[in-house]
């Protein structure tokens, strides 16, 4: 279990190496690099068509198909997020923000 427990790959070590990707810029050795220089405009349509595949597989409700077209949604979200130039801390201080109880928030 200690061995399967390293080898995981959570959404910083991605949202890294996707950012490296970005920043290296090499569309011929890289689909981040090549869909990050088609623009926003073509990572958003990326993201919508993911978002479709990932309500298509919950309304088929097999897990394995749910888990990899939430993965496909997750990645592509990331590689906005790099354009975007926001960062995984901004989006978990928006979410630290709904998790406290306030008037002026969206509370969890």
């Amino acid at each position: 279990m200690g061995a399967e427990k390293e080898s995981r790959f959570g959404l910083t070590a991605l949202y890294e190496r996707i950012r490296e990707r970005q920043r290296e810029g090499r569309p011929e050795l890289s689909y981040v690099a090549r869909l990050s220089q088609s623009g926003q405009d073509a990572v958003l349509q990326k993201i919508g068509e993911e978002c479709i595949e990932l309500l298509l597989a919950a309304k088929g409700g097999a897990q394995p198909a749910m888990i990899h077209e939430l993965a496909d949604l997750h990645f592509h979200l990331l590689v906005w997020m790099g354009l975007a130039g926001l960062s995984l801390e901004d989006l978990e201080g928006e979410l630290t923000r709904r998790s406290v109880p306030s008037p002026q928030t969206h509370n969890l």
